[in-house]
């Protein structure tokens, strides 16, 4: 896990979920023809931002929700095997689910 990595301010640390992509023929497309992945799982929160008033101003999204983010947002970092993205919560578009 991505637990070496403190997200700061309005920071979230995402892991990607990638798919196997395979056309409607059943030809499966190697990972140079994919197109990079929107969605990912939340596997770590920042302590949100401080708003003008000097108050925190809490986090929508929460460790273990599924999002949508935008396709080239964030920063990624590899750790081991596993690659990462480091966001802002406002590049995440959606919650999946719940």
């Amino acid at each position: 896990m991505a637990m070496n990595l403190k997200p700061l301010a309005d920071r979230v640390i995402v892991k990607p979920i990638v798919k196997e992509e395979v056309t409607k023929g059943g030809i499966v497309l190697p990972d140079t023809a994919k197109e990079k992945p929107q969605e990912g799982e939340v596997v770590a929160v920042g302590p949100g931002t401080i708003g003008d008033d000097g108050k925190r101003v809490e986090m929508e999204i929460k460790k273990g929700d599924k999002v949508i983010y935008a396709k080239y947002a964030g920063t990624e970092w590899k750790d081991k095997d596993q690659e990462y993205l480091i966001l802002r919560e406002a590049d995440i578009l959606s919650k999946i689910g719940k």
